[in-house]
């Protein structure tokens, strides 16, 4: 363990060293100005860990006292956690507690008691090495976190630029672990299933349920492809999640389609998610709501099936409810704003990210829910 002593008197760091010997300590510094103790802890040079663990600070020296002194290691987030004793010969209690108030954990008074030093140097150190080990479970937890973003990320589907077919998205979490997700999937040469499902919640228990979900909803759709079969095949799965014991019941909404660009045809089921446009022919906007409950309320499900047909061409846009209520604004009903988003005539989505079709950048930072767009154009 390292002792920083900063002290102008050097009677002061005379005594404490003496002290400090005599318990067994035998790593410390001993400094005579706060300017010292700056260039010591290189608090203008890289940001890397200081090998003090704890910091005996005098109140009352020239140039830089003790307690603007302290101010300022409380400013550098590498410095910040160490351990700063003030000791001061000083028995005004404003001061005392101004020295507390910049970041001093405790204080002593002139002239110095060995136990008490002893003592509040040990109570010190305590901190420090618990801010320590706290400070690396929260940096092996961030790597953790990342490392499973990587994963979840590697689960959504590369988008699909086809003669016939264009599938895009837009993906921004809320955290970095999201409980959104997309798939698609080539059945054959003409015809493609694609889903959006919005699992509850979002962060750590949303990506976990949400990346099982993903591994069952791979083998549903090369196994059954019809879209009443897969979201009924997904409903068994997350009835057998749902335990009677467990405290969460969890559930997802979802909008399920089957693409087929040789009979110009998308089958869809809209499973509690909120609806979905497509454009068809440049004229007709149509919701895409017909379907049944959120997949995971109920053990069993009625389902509908819902088939749009077009001659030339179709647009669909497809998003999660974060997007919806993130477009809401002086009263207008979010819906209506990403309807109109559809209702323009033939998109460019080729090198344009989904979501800027539907909200400026500023209104896709900070906000409080997954967000998640689909873009899909078929002729």
């Amino acid at each position: 363990m390292k002792i920083l002593i900063v002290d102008d008197n050097q009677v002061n760091l005379f005594v404490i060293e003496k002290i400090l010997k005599r318990a067994g300590y035998e790593d410390f510094t001993s400094l005579t100005s706060a300017q010292e103790m700056y260039d010591y802890l290189e608090i203008d040079g890289p940001n890397k860990e200081s090998s003090v663990d704890i910091i005996l600070l005098d109140i009352m020296m020239p140039d830089i006292d003790g307690i603007t002194a302290c101010r300022k290691l409380q400013s550098i987030p590498h410095l910040k956690d160490i351990p700063v004793i003030f000791v001061t010969a000083l028995e005004d209690s404003n001061k005392v507690a101004e020295a507390l108030d910049v970041g001093g954990i405790d204080y002593i008074l002139k002239p110095i008691n060995k136990v008490d030093l002893l003592a509040r140097i040990r109570v010190g150190l305590r901190l420090k090495y618990e801010k320590d080990w706290h400070r690396m479970q929260e940096e092996k937890i961030r790597n953790e976190l990342d490392l499973s973003m990587q994963v979840q990320s590697s689960l959504l589907s590369e988008p699909v630029a086809k003669d016939k077919l264009l599938i895009k998205a837009s993906y921004l979490p809320a955290n970095k672990l999201a409980g959104d997700m997309y798939y698609w999937h080539q059945i054959d040469k003409d015809r493609y299933a694609v889903i959006l499902l919005d699992m509850m919640g979002h962060g750590i228990t949303a990506s976990l349920v949400c990346m099982f979900i993903s591994s069952v909803l791979r083998d549903a759709i090369r196994t059954y492809t019809d879209p009443t079969v897969v979201i009924t095949e997904l409903n068994r799965w997350m009835n057998l999640l749902n335990k009677e014991d467990n405290e969460v019941h969890y559930y997802f909404t979802a909008i399920y389609m089957i693409i087929d660009t040789n009979e110009k045809t998308v089958e869809y089921v809209n499973a509690g998610h909120p609806p979905g446009f497509a454009m068809i022919d440049d004229e007709e906007i149509h919701p895409l709501s017909t379907g049944s409950c959120p997949v995971g309320f109920f053990p069993e499900m009625k389902i509908e099936k819902a088939t749009l047909s077009y001659k030339d061409k179709i647009q669909l846009l497809l998003f999660t409810d974060g997007v919806m209520e993130a477009v809401e604004k002086d009263g207008i009903d979010g819906l209506e704003q990403l309807k109109a988003v559809i209702s323009e005539k033939w998109l460019d989505c080729s090198d344009e990210e989904p979501i800027n079709f539907v909200m400026p950048q500023e209104l896709q930072k900070d906000q409080p829910d997954d967000m998640c767009v689909v873009f899909i154009q078929a002729h």
